[in-house]
């Protein structure tokens, strides 16, 4: 490994990974390493220059310094004192999640040329599907994009949730990841999603539509996030229908989207047109102002029925087509 890494971005669960990565290596390359762990906000001065010091029983060791982003002063002045003559028979990590806290210690590292480790954020569902999907063809396995999708969907948005969950199918299933073997370990979560109620709404079944949003209630799900879905859904096809035809991965980067929602869209436009878009853009408008308190629901009308009513008027647009 390389004597100095720095691992830094949001996502503590990449940065968790990078660190595992690191130490694995390090200790693949010596037999008696010695690590140290060091953290950002309890570190007390001198720490650091006490562990730098050779061992005395011989051996490698490796200094780990977690969350430089809550670094103490002491720890801040203790590694631009280091890094001005560092050891290089010491190897030095360290993990930053993000802001200007200990910024002073990351342009020393970039300067003395350490190895860096990118952790991003992990937050869009475009984001989310990437890194579901890496994650399965990383363990050797094939997983259909709608199976991906649909995992998503019922993880919700917590990363380490996913990565558990495509852990799981992963060691529990064997063959093709499809959309039935998602459902069948998240079949609850599944259902309750909102975009199975947006899929059935702008499909124009009511019935179905209404049955979803139902028993996403009943098993917890807040009415606002199902009227984001929608919302997004809707903006998704305007977005597609307005950048007219070609091939699927053009319009996808032209619009942001991946080419597997570009083909969805097209196939969802088929019975809508811009009027009945557009009256379904207000409606869900409306619902969004209500379930937030505004409006009717606002005055002790239950939120529910504002979304209810969007819904009603999405399938009633795509019908009348």
């Amino acid at each position: 490994m390389a004597p100095l890494v720095l691992i830094s971005g949001p996502e503590t669960l990449l940065i968790d990974r990078g660190v595992e990565r690191v130490l694995a290596q390090a200790k693949q390359a010596s037999d008696d390493l010695e690590v140290v762990r060091l953290y950002g906000a309890t570190y007390e001065a001198g720490e650091l220059m006490l562990q730098a010091s050779p061992s005395l029983f011989g051996g490698d060791k490796l200094l780990l310094v977690r969350d430089l982003d809550e670094a103490t002063d002491e720890l801040i002045e203790d590694l631009d004192t280091y890094l001005k003559a560092p050891d290089p028979s010491v190897g030095l990590v360290v993990t930053h999640k993000g802001g200007n806290r200990g910024k002073r210690i990351l342009d020393a590292l970039k300067k003395a040329k350490a190895e860096v480790i990118n952790a991003p954020a992990v937050k869009s569902d475009r984001d989310k599907i990437d890194f579901a999907a890496r994650e399965f063809s990383g363990a050797g396995r094939q997983a259909r994009p709608d199976a991906v999708h649909a995992l998503v969907e019922a993880v919700g948005t917590d990363l380490r949730e996913l990565a558990s969950a495509c852990q799981q199918l992963i060691s529990d299933t064997q063959g093709v990841i499809d959309l039935d073997l998602v459902t069948t370990y998240h079949a609850g979560k599944v259902e309750a999603t909102g975009f199975r109620v947006a899929d059935a709404a702008l499909a124009g079944n009511t019935g179905e539509a209404l049955r979803l949003f139902r028993h996403a209630l009943a098993v917890g799900v807040d009415p606002v996030p199902i009227v984001a879905v929608l919302a997004s859904q809707l903006r998704q096809l305007v977005k597609v229908e307005a950048a007219g035809r070609g091939r699927a991965a053009d319009i996808a980067r032209q619009v942001g989207l991946a080419p597997w929602q570009v083909e969805k869209s097209w196939r969802t436009l088929n019975g809508w047109d811009s009027e009945g878009l557009g009256q379904s853009i207000q409606a869900v408008a409306a619902a969004d102002f209500e379930v937030k308190g505004g409006g009717a629901a606002g005055h002790g009308r239950a939120p529910e029925y504002a979304v209810e009513r969007a819904i009603l008027t999405i399938t009633s647009e795509r019908r009348r087509r």
